[in-house]
């Protein structure tokens, strides 16, 4: 075969490959090296981004994510990261690969909680986890507030701050919330990935003692006011 005759069949053979997949040699721009289609991109961004991608609140992003999840997930492999992706739920997130080959570095941001952030998301989950079975867990706020208040350090107003403090980064930022109304919102199933059981038992251990420090604080507190005020009336 001459070199004339190569030349023909390798240039048949990438124009075949452009008209099966045509996106494979069509950038978005003008000198774009990508791979992925549009909506795969999209959704690898956030991806990236965080926390999640649900396909209740992105059904486009979700189907691109269906649609092309092999490319992605080599894509994430790629930055030292793994897809976690429930289809049953419909909600995909990453996390650093866990292997015991290598030292892989951390390339997601981390999300500092305070300590009543992660009082409420230890509550949040337990109250997913008691409804099995249901499709949406719904919770209103002063009910998960109540729950918190062993954890009240200080005055009432300050704690009832911090609390709606607390509440607004669990719908905006960490994203474990979903507002239905109001005062209400639907607990993400998401939430069960977030901390895992043996961490969950450490930290309800941990929450567990201070609750009681905390509540037992309050009550001597109260018995040295009723004894004052006790003292003042006798007097």
């Amino acid at each position: 075969m001459s070199t004339k005759d190569t030349a023909g069949v390798g240039s048949a053979s990438a124009v075949g490959t452009a008209l099966q997949n045509p996106e494979a040699t069509m950038g978005l721009w003008r000198g774009d090296t990508g791979t992925l289609a549009e909506a795969s991109r999209r959704v690898l961004l956030e991806l990236l981004k965080g926390p999640y991608v649900s396909g209740a609140q992105s059904p486009g992003l979700w189907a691109a994510l269906i649609a092309d999840e092999t490319a992605i997930r080599s894509r994430l492999h790629d930055l030292f990261l793994e897809l976690v992706l429930d289809p049953v739920d419909e909600f995909a997130f990453t996390r650093k690969v866990d292997t015991h080959e290598i030292q892989a570095p951390s390339a997601l941001r981390s999300e500092r909680l305070t300590f009543l952030d992660t009082a409420m998301l230890l509550v949040l989950r337990q109250l997913l986890l008691a409804a099995p079975g249901e499709s949406r867990v719904i919770v209103g706020q002063e009910e998960v507030y109540d729950l918190l208040s062993v954890y009240r350090d200080g005055d009432e107003a300050t704690f009832k701050r911090n609390l709606n403090g607390s509440w607004s980064r669990m719908l905006n930022k960490v994203r474990v919330l979903h507002t239905v109304d109001d005062d209400r919102a639907q607990i993400s199933p998401m939430i069960r990935f977030l901390v895992d059981e043996d961490r969950v038992r450490e930290l309800t251990e941990v929450y567990r003692r201070i609750a009681g420090e905390r509540v037992q604080a309050r009550a001597a507190e109260q018995q040295e006011q009723d004894a004052q005020q006790t003292a003042e009336e006798n007097a």
